[in-house]
């Protein structure tokens, strides 16, 4: 049986995710299992809004001026400005993922254009 929680408390742990970014977050956008990170874009401060049980992240669409590497994009994770995580396991894609890219083949040094990015609450 799953586990279900009332709006209210769903907002509640989602809005902690975005007290938990704090000032400095950023989004690194990998291969599976992280296993080398693509891109890094840093996030609005707030990073977030919370409504209806999703958080949706703010000020998008954006950018990587130049990825970091090439690969694959399959995941990401969200890390407060001491490089700690905050949220992993985020899927990538371009529809129906947590995170949007027009192409999830990412090329070292080229531009990277982040169309959406959200968390839906279980």
């Amino acid at each position: 049986m799953a586990v279900t929680y009332n709006t209210t408390l769903k907002n509640t742990r989602l809005a902690a995710v975005v007290t938990a970014i704090g000032t400095a977050g950023k989004l690194e956008i990998g291969t599976a299992a992280m296993a080398s990170v693509l891109a890094t874009i840093t996030l609005d401060n707030p990073a977030a809004t919370v409504s209806a049980g999703v958080l949706t992240f703010s000020g998008f669409p954006k950018s990587d001026a130049s990825a970091d590497n090439t690969g694959t994009a399959a995941a990401a994770r969200i890390r407060d400005g001491s490089n700690n995580d905050i949220v992993t396991g985020l899927t990538v894609g371009t529809a129906g993922t947590d995170i949007v890219l027009n192409s999830t083949s990412i090329v070292s040094g080229q531009p990277l254009t982040l169309s959406s990015a959200t968390i839906t609450h279980g």
